[in-house]
């Protein structure tokens, strides 16, 4: 479609957006940023559109690369770039990839919604964590609605062309983003080939991926910049009060966001100083000290910014509806949010959110000596393996490692 002129190609992404039911309001927002984007075009003697030129158009028009690497950007020029990325995802693969999932179904085919459906019982009946259901169910779900975009309406219509091009949206996204969505593939194709929805195993289609967890460096953040997060929250509001004790959960204790977000107000146990989880992520049980600093926040917020609403959750949405956030919400915009107020950079590089706090802890814990074994059950890690990573963060441990070159020359 890269040769398509840039009326039909806008033409074509609009029927896109009326297949997958975006509401007429949407629409009239992107008809009028495409108005813009083809007029930049044509000013530039272009009839043909190209992601540099949809870049071009954002720094022309809103100085957009300056504002990022300061952390300026409003989300209202967070929104046009979206638009410009969608217009050049849609010219490359004939799909809509990036962007928010609004409604609560995506797929328009009954055959595709139903073998979505006999494949979450699937997931359930393999007693997968409730995590690992979450990611497997929601990927499948995007490939399926990837391959009724390339118009495929049967599952044995599915080839390893379609694979290779799904896998090539992913392009750009992080490693463990990536490796996710391999896993996810590979278990929903083996699922259509066992149960014989699908006559050709199609998983050997599914690539491996060389590169290693371990060569990541978690993102950190210094003890500065989190005593300021801290202190920037307002605490005599509703919201303040509950974004200050999960944050807290995460900085002091380690909490993944999941399992904040999943925490019940049986989970608490006051008169023992505990917190007893069953984790999201590996279903197993975690039991943490209830810190009185985090005991505290937890209570004032129970006590006068909780939205008096019948629910077991301890955190819940302050906004219609009252009810706990979802399992896709990461709590990300409340980090930036804060961080934004108290100043602290916004590095496009590095990680940002409540996971970043967690790699914090386990990173400050190592400079105190503590031993990984330790960290991996303050963290509820399977294995010190996966703690082992955070030991490229520490500089100075990492230089007791090294070798005096002289030394090894000279035996």
């Amino acid at each position: 479609m890269n040769d398509l002129p840039l009326h039909d190609l806008i033409a074509l992404l609009e029927k896109e957006l009326h297949r997958l039911h975006y509401n007429n309001q949407s629409v009239k927002y992107y008809r009028l940023m495409w108005r813009h984007i083809v007029t930049f075009c044509e000013s530039n003697g272009a009839n043909h559109y190209t992601e540099d030129l949809g870049m071009r158009f954002l720094d022309y028009r809103y100085n957009f690369s300056e504002l990022e690497k300061t952390g300026k950007l409003t989300q209202s020029i967070i929104n046009v770039f979206r638009v410009v990325r969608m217009l050049g995802d849609f010219q490359q693969h004939r799909s809509i990839l990036r962007r928010y999932y609004k409604q609560k179904e995506l797929l328009q085919n009954n055959e595709f919604r139903e073998m979505l459906h006999c494949y979450t019982d699937h997931c359930r009946q393999k007693e997968y964590s409730k995590v690992t259901q979450n990611h497997y169910r929601t990927i499948s779900e995007k490939f399926l609605s990837y391959l009724e975009s390339q118009e495929i309406k049967h599952i044995p219509d599915i080839a390893a062309t379609h694979i290779i091009g799904y896998i090539n949206t992913l392009l750009g996204y992080a490693y463990k983003t990536v490796e996710l969505h391999l896993c996810a593939m590979r278990s929903f194709l083996g699922y259509l080939c066992t149960n014989e929805f699908h006559p050709q195993n199609l998983t050997s289609s599914v690539p491996a991926i060389k590169a290693r967890k371990q060569n990541r460096i978690p993102s950190v953040w210094t003890p500065d910049h989190v005593t300021k997060l801290l202190d920037i929250i307002d605490r005599g509001n509703p919201a303040g009060k509950r974004d200050y004790a999960m944050i807290l959960l995460v900085a002091r204790l380690g909490l993944r966001t999941m399992d904040i977000k999943h925490l019940k107000l049986d989970n608490l146990k006051w008169q023992d100083n505990r917190i007893e989880i069953i984790q999201s992520k590996t279903s197993r049980p975690l039991t943490l000290p209830l810190l009185p600093d985090i005991g505290w926040a937890i209570i004032d917020y129970l006590k006068n910014g909780r939205p008096k609403v019948e629910s077991p959750h301890v955190f819940l949405r302050h906004l219609a509806p009252l009810e706990p956030f979802s399992d896709e919400d990461h709590l990300h915009q409340i980090v930036v949010k804060y961080m934004r107020l108290a100043k602290i950079p916004i590095c496009p590089q590095k990680k940002k959110g409540m996971h970043s706090l967690r790699h914090t802890l386990a990173s400050r814990l190592l400079e105190e000596n503590t031993p990984l074994s330790v960290i991996s059950d303050i963290l509820g890690h399977v294995s010190s393996d996966s703690t082992a990573v955070y030991l490229k963060v520490n500089i100075n441990m990492l230089r007791e490692c090294a070798l005096n070159p002289e030394e090894v020359f000279q035996s």
